[in-house]
């Protein structure tokens, strides 16, 4: 029971299971950003996004394909959601924070092997470096 109780408190299923709840919580407002603002824009200026009604008949069977563009419509959506109001974004800060931060070393012009930047003799060729 103790190996199961260190299991349990280890971080990476606490971090996980946080994951879980905020990913969960996330889903919910990204759908009804969809669902009640893309939605109701896209068929404000191209008439009623449902296509629920399509349907093909083959002999006495009803193919209901309408569901299926439904949802294939609502993924795109989302996923154009999630990749602009989160992954951009993300991306873009993770950039910027990245180029502040400056190299503490450079490249020794003979040998090619990293050096610190104040240095003026290369530890690895002995090569002097301005």
């Amino acid at each position: 029971m103790d190996g199961f109780k260190k299991f349990l408190m280890q971080g990476n299923v606490i971090a996980l299971a946080v994951a879980v709840v905020i990913g969960a919580a996330f889903t919910s407002i990204v759908q009804s950003f969809v669902a009640d603002l893309l939605t109701p824009l896209i068929s404000a200026f191209g008439g009623l996004p449902d296509f629920s009604s399509l349907k093909v008949t083959v002999g006495r069977s009803n193919f209901m394909y309408g569901h299926f563009v439904n949802a294939v419509i609502s993924f795109l959506m989302v996923a154009a959601v999630v990749y602009f109001l989160v992954v951009r974004p993300y991306t873009h800060l993770r950039d910027r924070a990245a180029a502040k931060v400056e190299s503490k070393t450079r490249d020794c012009p003979e040998c090619l092997s990293a050096i610190p930047r104040a240095a003026s003799r290369c530890a690895f060729c002995t090569a002097q470096v301005a």
